[in-house]
C-alpha cells in the first residue's frame, strides 16, 4: 500500500481535472442491514427566512467537517464488511445525508429512516415491535439541537441513535431519549473540567457567554450552577446570537463586549460553535477588549474558522477542552485512495448504480458540492478533524449487531432482527475498537476525558499544545503555558482574594460574590473555605486568633511545682514549724505562772488549732475535687474555732473580774480550771453543728470556669450557699467579736502583765485580716482565689502567734526574771485581797 503522502500528491494530481467527480454517490449503499447517517455536510441554509412552502432545503458552501465524518462512518463500514470476524458473512448498507446544522433539513431524512422498509410511507400502528424501518440504526446528527428534534422521533420507534458530537446534559435523560447514544462525554464532564481549571488558577470573578442555542444554553446553564459552590462569581453572563445575519447581532455582539470590559475581568468562558465564537472574537478585537484568558471548548477551539481572523494572537491566552481521542489508523490513506477512485470512470459507473439501489433520489439532501471537492481541499483539515467519534459509533451499533444476531467469529445466522433489540446490547457490554475499550455509561455515554489545550503561536504559525488531562481529576502542566501578561504567569482573575485558613469572608457592597478576608476571633476557628462566619469552639476547646481548629483547653490550678505554690507552702512550713515551736515552749514551761496565766493547757490546745490551720493550707495546692473543696472550709472553721474557744474562757475570766467584780466569786468557776474545758467543747460543738448545716444547706464545689482564661479551664471552688458560708464562718467571727469586747476596755497595773492585750490584738488581726478576705474572696475568679485563702490563713495564724503568744516566748526565753508570780498574778488571785481590803 502506497504511504499517505503519496496518495495526497497523486490524488492532488487528479483533481487538475476539470470534470465533477462522483464522491456525492459514495455515501448509499445496500447491505442486510443498513445504517442511516445524518452529517452537516453542508451549511448556510438557504430561503429559510422567505421559506413559505414547505420546499426542500438546501446549504449553500460545504461544510469540510461534516464531509469527513462522512467518510469516516463509510471506512468504519467497509472495515467491518471487510472483517472476517465481526460480522462474518453479513454486508451493512449506509444511507447518508446532509443536515445542514438546521432541525428542518434533518427531520427530511430522518422521517426518511422511519419508513417501512421497501416503501416511502410511515405505518401507523398501535404497536411497532414488528415493524421494521428502513435503516436499523442511525449516525448522528453531530449538534445537540438537531439531536433534541431527531431522538424523539427514533425513542418513540426505539430505532438505536447513535451521536458522535451532540454533547448536551439533557440528552443525559434516557427516559426522554431511551435510545439515544452518543460517543462523546456530556457538557456535564466538560462544565466539571473548566470549573476546577478556574480554582486551580484561583480566578473566581470570571465573565461568561454562551452562544444561543441548545448547546450554548445548556452548557452555560450547567457552568452557573456548578461555579455556585466553589467561590466563583460571575461577573457577567450572556449569550449571543448563532444567527449573524439578524439584523440586530451585531449591536448585541458589541453590547457583550462593552459589559465585559465594565467589569474588569481577565478570564472569560466561551461555550459556543466556531461561527458564533469567530463573530464574539473579531469585536473583541475591533473594540480593543484587550488581552484576557478565554477558555474555550472544542466547539471552537479546533476550528480553522476561529484560528484564521486577523490578529487573532492579541485577544490573549487561549486554554481549553478537547475530547481525548486517538487516531483511526488506516483512514487518511483510506480517503486518498478513495478521492483517487472518484476520478475513475468506471468506479463511478458502479457507485451511481448502487446509490440508485438505495433509491435515494427519493430525498435529493445529499452532499451537492462533494462533487467538485478535491484532496487538495480537504487535506488541512483531515490531520485535525477528529474522526473517532465516529468510527466507535459504528462499531458500536455492528457489535449490537453481532451479539443480536448470535454470531461466531466465523459466521453469523441469517436471521431477522429489529431495531429494538440491539438496545439491549449496547446497555450492557462493552465493545473493543483498534485496541481500546468502550461501553455506554448508565446516561448512554462514553466519558473518554478530556485534554486541556494551550493555543501556541510559534512564528505565527498556530499550535494546539497539549498542557493537561481532565479524567475525574485534573492535572495542568503549568510551566508550558506561557500567558500574555508580562512575566508570562497567570494574571489574576478576582473580585476577592482567597482566604486565607483562619479568615472568613465578610461581604462587601451588593454583590455577595465580593467580600473581605477577615481574621477569626479568639475562641472560634475557620471550619471550611466558602464559611461566611467563624465557628465558635466547644467550651471545654479554645483557639487563638485566626486559627483552623480548636484546642483542648489545659487544666489551671496552683499546682505544686509552680513559684507561688513553692513559696506558699514554705510559709506554711514555718507557720507550722513556729506553731509547733511555740507549743513545745509553752509545754516546757507548763507549770511557770506566765503558762497559768495564759490558760494553761488551753493555750497547748489553741497552739496545736494553729498547727492544724497552718497544715489545711495543703488543702489549697493541686488539683481540686469537690471533696476537697468541701474541706478547705471546714477545716478552716474547725481549727480556728479551736483557737478561740480557748481564748473566750480567759476573756470571760477577765470581764467578770474587771466589770462585774461582785458577781466575780459566784460565776469564775464557770469560767476557770477544768469547767473552762466545757465552754471549749460547747464551741466546738456549736461549731460542728453549723459545719453540718453548711453540708446540709451547700458545700463549696469544684467549679470549672472556662470563661476567665483564654486558653485554660480554670478549676475553682465555688460557694454553693452564701448563707451557709455566712452561718459556718459567722461563729468565728461572734466568738472573735466578744473576746474583743471582753478584753479591749481592760487596764493593768504596770507591774503587771496585761493578759487581755494578746487577746484584743489577737482578734482585731483577725477582723481586719476578715475585711480584706471577703471582699477579694467574693469577687476573684482566678488562681489567686486559692493564694487567697492561703494568705488568710497564715496571717490568721501568724497574727494570732505574733500578738498572744510570741510575746510570752519572748519573756521565756529572753526575760525568764519575769516569768514570777507577782508578774503574772492571776486576776482571780488579786481580786479576794481587794475585797478583803474593802471591808476591813
Amino acid at each position: 500500500m502506497l504511504v499517505p503522502e503519496l496518495w495526497l500528491c497523486l490524488s492532488f494530481g487528479c483533481a487538475t481535472s476539470l470534470s465533477p467527480s462522483c464522491l456525492s454517490a459514495q455515501f448509499h449503499r445496500p447491505g442486510d442491514f443498513i445504517l442511516g447517517g445524518l452529517f452537516p455536510f453542508g451549511k448556510d441554509t438557504v430561503n429559510l427566512t422567505a421559506r413559505s412552502e414547505p420546499t426542500l432545503l438546501l446549504c449553500e458552501r460545504l461544510f469540510t467537517d461534516g464531509l469527513i465524518w462522512a467518510l469516516g462512518m463509510r471506512f468504519a463500514i467497509d472495515q467491518i464488511n471487510n472483517s472476517s470476524s465481526l460480522l462474518p458473512g453479513i454486508t451493512l448498507g449506509y444511507d447518508m445525508y446532509d443536515t445542514c446544522f438546521e432541525a428542518l433539513v434533518a427531520l427530511q431524512p430522518s422521517l426518511l429512516f422511519l419508513t417501512r422498509n421497501g416503501t416511502t410511507g410511515i405505518g401507523v400502528l398501535c404497536n411497532y415491535t414488528e415493524y421494521q424501518p428502513r435503516v436499523t440504526a442511525v449516525i448522528g446528527p453531530h449538534k445537540s439541537d438537531l439531536c433534541l428534534v431527531t431522538a424523539k422521533l427514533f425513542s418513540s420507534f426505539l430505532i438505536p441513535q447513535v451521536s458522535y458530537g451532540a454533547s448536551s446534559d439533557t440528552l443525559s435523560n434516557t427516559e426522554l431519549y431511551p435510545s439515544f447514544y452518543r460517543t462523546v462525554p456530556s457538557d456535564k464532564n466538560l462544565v466539571e473540567a473548566v470549573v476546577l481549571l478556574l480554582n486551580q488558577f484561583g480566578w473566581n470573578w470570571i465573565a461568561t457567554i454562551g452562544s444561543d442555542d441548545e448547546y450554548g444554553r445548556r452548557a452555560q446553564a450547567l457552568f452557573l450552577s456548578m461555579v455556585g459552590n466553589d467561590n466563583i462569581c460571575i461577573a457577567f453572563e450572556g449569550l449571543i446570537p448563532t444567527d449573524l445575519a439578524e439584523p440586530n447581532a451585531k449591536k448585541q455582539l458589541e453590547d457583550t463586549i462593552k459589559l465585559i470590559n465594565s467589569t474588569k475581568v481577565n478570564v472569560i468562558v466561551l461555550f459556543a460553535f466556531n461561527l458564533p465564537a469567530q463573530a464574539l472574537l473579531e469585536h473583541s478585537i475591533t473594540m480593543g477588549l484587550g488581552k484576557k484568558v478565554w477558555i474555550g471548548t472544542e466547539a471552537w477551539m479546533l476550528s480553522d474558522i476561529v484560528a484564521s481572523i486577523p490578529n487573532i494572537q492579541s485577544i490573549g491566552t487561549v486554554l481549553g477542552f478537547v475530547m481525548r481521542t486517538g487516531t483511526v489508523p488506516g483512514f487518511q490513506e483510506y480517503v486518498a485512495e478513495l478521492f483517487s477512485s472518484v476520478e475513475q470512470e468506471e468506479f463511478c459507473r458502479e457507485s451511481r448504480e448502487l446509490s440508485r439501489l438505495m433509491n435515494a433520489e427519493v430525498l435529493d439532501t445529499h452532499c451537492r458540492q462533494c462533487g467538485h471537492v478535491t484532496l487538495g481541499d480537504i487535506r488541512p483539515m483531515l490531520r485535525v478533524t477528529t474522526v473517532q467519534p465516529v468510527h466507535v459509533a459504528v462499531y458500536g451499533v455492528a457489535h449490537a449487531l453481532h451479539r443480536a444476531l448470535g454470531c461466531t467469529s466465523k459466521d453469523c445466522p441469517r436471521t431477522s432482527i429489529r431495531s429494538w433489540q440491539l438496545l439491549h446490547f449496547m446497555n450492557t457490554l462493552p465493545f473493543e475498537v483498534n485496541g481500546q475499550s468502550f461501553r455506554f455509561d448508565q446516561s448512554h455515554s462514553t466519558n473518554t476525558g478530556y485534554k486541556l489545550i494551550f493555543w501556541a503561536w510559534r512564528n505565527g504559525t498556530l499550535t494546539y499544545l497539549p498542557v493537561g488531562d481532565y479524567d475525574q481529576s485534573l492535572y495542568v502542566r503549568k510551566s508550558q503555558i506561557q500567558f500574555h501578561t508580562a512575566d508570562q504567569k497567570e494574571p489574576t482573575s478576582e473580585c476577592f482574594r482567597r482566604c486565607q485558613p483562619g479568615q472568613f469572608r465578610r461581604i462587601k457592597g451588593f454583590n455577595l460574590c465580593c467580600y473581605d478576608c477577615t481574621d477569626c476571633p479568639k475562641n472560634t476557628f475557620w471550619s471550611s473555605t466558602d464559611s461566611t462566619s467563624c465557628s465558635p469552639c466547644p467550651q471545654h476547646q479554645w483557639a487563638p486568633a485566626r486559627s483552623t481548629r480548636c484546642h483542648d483547653r489545659s487544666e489551671r490550678f496552683l499546682f505544686w511545682d509552680e513559684p507561688l505554690a513553692v513559696a506558699l507552702v514554705t510559709l506554711t512550713a514555718l507557720s507550722t514549724a513556729l506553731s509547733c515551736g511555740t507549743a513545745l515552749l509553752f509545754l516546757k514551761h507548763r507549770q511557770t505562772p506566765l503558762v497559768q496565766v495564759s490558760g494553761g493547757g488551753r493555750s497547748l490546745f489553741a497552739l496545736l488549732s494553729l498547727v492544724l490551720l497552718s497544715l489545711s493550707c495543703c488543702l489549697y495546692v493541686g488539683k481540686p475535687s469537690d471533696g476537697l473543696c468541701t474541706a478547705q472550709q471546714l477545716s478552716y472553721a474547725l481549727c480556728l474555732n479551736g483557737c478561740f474557744s480557748t481564748f473566750i474562757p480567759k476573756a470571760l475570766e477577765i470581764t467578770l473580774v474587771t466589770e462585774f467584780p461582785r458577781c466575780a466569786p459566784r460565776l469564775l468557776r464557770w469560767v476557770t480550771h477544768s469547767r473552762a474545758w466545757l465552754l471549749v467543747a460547747a464551741s466546738l460543738l456549736t461549731e460542728g453543728l453549723l459545719c453540718l448545716c453548711h453540708l446540709r444547706l451547700g458545700p463549696d464545689f469544684l467549679v470549672a470556669d472556662y470563661q476567665s482564661l483564654p486558653s485554660e479551664v480554670l478549676l475553682v471552688c465555688g460557694t454553693k450557699s452564701w448563707a451557709a458560708f455566712a452561718l459556718l464562718h459567722g461563729y468565728n467571727s461572734c466568738l472573735a467579736f466578744a473576746c474583743f469586747l471582753c478584753t479591749f476596755m481592760v487596764q493593768t497595773p504596770s507591774q503587771r502583765y496585761n493578759v487581755a492585750r494578746g487577746i484584743t490584738f489577737a482578734t482585731l488581726i483577725y477582723f481586719i485580716i476578715w475585711i480584706f478576705f471577703i471582699v477579694i474572696f467574693a469577687t476573684l475568679r482566678t488562681v489567686l482565689r486559692a493564694v487567697t485563702q492561703i494568705c488568710t490563713i497564715l496571717a490568721t495564724t501568724l497574727g494570732i502567734l505574733a500578738s498572744y503568744f510570741i510575746p510570752k516566748c519572748y519573756i521565756m526565753v529572753f526575760r525568764p526574771d519575769l516569768n514570777t508570780g507577782d508578774y503574772f498574778q492571776n486576776l482571780i488571785d488579786e481580786e479576794p485581797k481587794e475585797d478583803s481590803v474593802n471591808r476591813q
